[in-house]
């Protein structure tokens, strides 16, 4: 039971950075005051390196954990729970990606628009749906 409960509050940490990053690079990209993008460099970094990259972390030790101590000799033939794991690997490039767009804020590299980051703000969204449709219907 607190093994779950660990799984999801780390996950819902993570989840909630991966929704807000993006949503930051928009307003920074925008942004042409000095002390404003420095404000955001800071926000973004702290956001990345003290929230996401932990959150993500401990989703994948407590979700292993998880997997071993439900047995996943059980689960190792469903096929919705590798779809589910695909998602999140896919996720977890997402995350990198959002690295790479923080070190081109980070050194005035940034060569995208806010629109640009607008849809990139979508990209979680979707994969959170799929994820979590897949974890409660169990279609295949």
């Amino acid at each position: 039971m607190w093994l779950k409960a660990f799984h999801l509050i780390f996950m819902v940490t993570w989840f909630a950075g991966l929704f807000y990053l993006p949503r930051l690079f928009v307003y920074h990209a925008m942004s042409s005051d000095a002390v404003g993008i420095e404000r955001f460099k800071l926000m973004e970094r702290k956001l990345y390196y003290g929230i996401m990259t932990p959150g993500m972390v401990l989703t994948f030790v407590f979700g292993v954990w998880m997997l071993a101590d439900y047995a996943w000799a059980a689960y190792g033939s469903q096929g919705w729970l590798h779809a589910k794991l695909g998602l999140l690997a896919l996720l977890v490039g997402y995350h990198f990606m959002c690295g790479q767009w923080l070190a081109d804020f980070k050194h005035d590299r940034n060569v995208r628009s806010h629109v640009y980051y607008r849809w990139a703000n979508e990209v979680p969204v979707l994969f959170l749906f799929a994820i979590v449709l897949l974890a409660v219907v169990k279609p295949f």
